[in-house]
């Protein structure tokens, strides 16, 4: 499985991003997905994830009501919809994967597969 992140920039505070994952080498029904981010110096932080195939999806306290969730199955991309950003959310941002749910899905160690990660950099 490889996975590359795309979409990152600068922006200003209030405004929008959307980030990209380009998931392949495998058939991804059975498998979530999700976005961390990660400060210099500090762990890497749950943001969203989701089952590929349905389900429910799940977004951090610290985002909700700002980011979602979504993918394109043609596509096979995985997408972060960032609104109304707040310097706040500046760190690199990961996209990750894994066969199976896991209810421990907000914590990083039990996910798999790391794409390279995209600089999200928000401007007060």
């Amino acid at each position: 499985v490889q996975l590359q992140a795309s979409g990152g920039g600068l922006a200003q505070a209030g405004g929008s991003l959307r980030l990209s994952c380009a998931a392949s080498g495998h058939t991804f029904n059975n498998y979530a997905m999700g976005w961390f981010r990660q400060v210099p110096g500090k762990e890497r932080e749950f943001v969203a994830a989701r089952r590929w195939s349905g389900g429910s999806t799940y977004v951090a306290d610290v985002v909700k009501g700002r980011f979602n969730i979504f993918k394109d199955n043609a596509k096979k991309a995985l997408y972060l919809q960032m609104n109304n950003l707040e310097p706040e959310d500046t760190a690199i941002y990961y996209c990750t994967g894994r066969y199976g749910w896991s209810v421990s899905y907000f914590d990083s160690s039990t996910w798999v597969y790391w794409g390279q990660g995209t600089l999200v950099t928000v401007s007060s």
